[in-house]
């Protein structure tokens, strides 16, 4: 398989500007804008079948194609690096280990919709990362590819680095837009959606970078050519973050419908110490869990969404015959209650009762009827607020209830 995201990993100071045009970098972003008009650029992003690898899989170019071209005030792209879904680690490895890739992908779209400005989000706790996409910033203003007239062209680009606030919400489009513009990262009610009217009230693109670190390949490739890769309507390769208990956990770029068990047994070696495996959550921790007779699943948007859950974020958590299904949800819905911004009732009041009551059932206090109660607040809490936290606490939730209830009850009292 020849790998796009991951081709410069192993390179000597892949994070440098010096190995990254040794190795063809920047020549994308030229070829837009010596030959191709900007509808033209969104185009072959559409025809190329890219999906946001962020978790909703929104196709881009057509995200693209919903800001206004003429606008009276500025148009903004925001990054979003935030990656506060627990679980997941590859967009990290991509500004850690290939910076320059992200920003041409950057200015790539910023020359498709018109965009003067933009800014990546970084998780408050990547240090490395931060320092890392700081100065890949600074070597391409040093040799004129950002600023005015960036490679001898008529086209401008501001790109600024921001560091996030720790909080898991601000991973949340609207409630990213308020931190970057200095406010406490609450979501807002949509609409106006970002793209008519987003950060400083301006038309706003937010992509994920491994959305937009895909998008140099495309243009130099061909849309037909990435639109082979993958599965129909899922088409191209993503990095699926693997954790948990395997032998070999890490970051693997593989096309996007590879199954969870070749994931598994294939890439990351196995279940550590020859365990036998019980469970994955396959998108980032708001995921549904899914079991042994879902092994054979297609790792991509649409087959996981078949069967209940979503393929989110691509961090893969793998679970062992040992561990108490339990406890993980305890743990998912501490972390939800900890981290919900508390503007919705559904979702404050909800995320902690959820805690409360898994935390009861895993320490031996709870009846049967405990967990009955627990499905009727998740399913008050689905659907139901600004932002999706809610649902990102509830389904899971109702996924371990269901698929595991046994081990709930066993817990119970009768």
């Amino acid at each position: 398989m020849e790998l796009i995201l991951t081709k410069n990993f192993n390179k000597k100071d892949s994070h440098k500007l010096e190995t990254y045009e040794s190795c063809g970098g920047y020549s994308a972003v030229m070829k837009c804008l010596k030959t191709m008009r900007p509808e033209d650029v969104t185009s072959e992003v559409i025809k190329s079948g890219l999906r946001g690898r962020g978790g909703a899989g929104f196709p881009t170019g057509k995200k693209w194609s919903f800001v206004p071209k003429e606008s009276l005030v500025s148009k903004y792209l925001a990054v979003n690096g935030d990656e506060g879904e627990p679980g997941t680690f590859k967009d990290r490895r991509i500004i850690e280990k290939d910076p320059h890739m992200l920003l041409e992908g950057i200015m790539i779209a910023c020359y498709a919709v018109g965009i003067n400005t933009a800014f990546v989000y970084i998780r408050g706790e990547y240090h490395k990362a931060l320092k890392i996409i700081e100065e890949a910033i600074d070597e391409c203003y040093s040799k004129n590819y950002l600023g005015s007239k960036i490679f001898n062209s008529d086209f401008n680009l501001d790109i600024h680095a921001h560091s996030g606030a720790g909080a898991y919400i601000c991973g949340e489009e609207t409630g990213l837009i308020e931190s970057l513009e200095g406010h406490r990262g609450q979501p807002r009610l949509k609409p106006p959606f970002p793209a008519v009217s987003g950060l400083f009230m301006g038309p706003t693109v937010i992509n994920n970078v491994e959305t937009l670190a895909t998008v140099p390949e495309i243009i130099n490739k061909g849309a037909d050519w990435y639109a082979s890769i993958g599965t129909p309507n899922n088409s191209g390769t993503r990095l699926y973050g693997i954790s948990g208990n395997v032998e070999k956990p890490g970051c693997y770029e593989l096309p996007l419908g590879t199954t969870l068990r070749k994931l598994i047994f294939d890439a990351a070696g196995g279940i550590k110490n020859g365990k036998k495996f019980k469970a994955a959550i396959p998108g980032g921790l708001s995921s549904p869990i899914i079991t042994s007779e879902e092994l054979d699943t297609p790792m991509d948007f649409d087959s996981l969404a078949k069967i209940g859950s979503m393929a989110g974020s691509g961090g893969v958590i793998v679970i062992d015959e040992d561990q108490s299904i339990p406890k993980i949800a305890a743990r998912t819905a501490d972390f939800y209650a900890h981290e919900s911004c508390g503007q919705c009732t559904q979702c404050r009041e909800g995320t902690r009762w959820v805690s409360l009551l898994f935390n009861k059932i895993c320490e031996g206090r709870a009846k049967r009827s405990d967990i009955d109660l627990i499905l009727d607040i998740c399913s008050n809490m689905m659907g139901q607020t600004i932002c999706v936290l809610s649902d990102a606490c509830a389904m899971p939730s109702m996924a371990y209830i269901k698929k595991f209830r046994g081990e709930f009850e066993q817990l119970c009292q009768k």
